[in-house]
């Protein structure tokens, strides 16, 4: 590639259906006021070693991927990149229940509950 080409912007980690966008927008329009946008980690919990958790952020931490979305920015824990390349989160609302939905094609299993997965 020579010097005046330019290079596609890199694919994200994950990628955040619409309905995950908006939910982004709806978390960001009532976000603390030192809010700068919501952020996803996989920290280590649950029966099966990592859980997803969706949480504000403040400051932006130096390793983390950054997602421009229309509602707000969207990071992705620097640490937890390696276990969600190729994943799509999207929001589901049901009679029931309301929250984050993972396809992780890194999992290798999940527990019984569903609150946690193994890579």
């Amino acid at each position: 590639m020579s010097d005046t080409e330019t290079r596609p912007a890199p694919k994200a980690a994950v990628v955040l259906t619409k309905a995950a966008e908006q939910r982004v927008a709806d978390l960001m329009a009532r976000a603390p006021e030192d809010a700068i946008g919501v952020k996803l980690s996989t920290p280590r919990r649950g029966c099966s070693g990592l859980a997803y958790s969706v949480d504000y952020v403040i400051e932006e931490a130096k390793f983390d991927e950054k997602i421009e979305t229309p509602g707000g920015v969207f990071y992705i824990d620097g640490a937890s990149v390696l276990y969600l390349v190729g994943s799509t989160m999207d929001w589901v609302e049901d009679d029931f229940t309301a929250g984050f939905v993972f396809e992780n094609p890194n999992a290798k299993g999940a527990c019984g509950c569903g609150e946690s997965f193994m890579v």
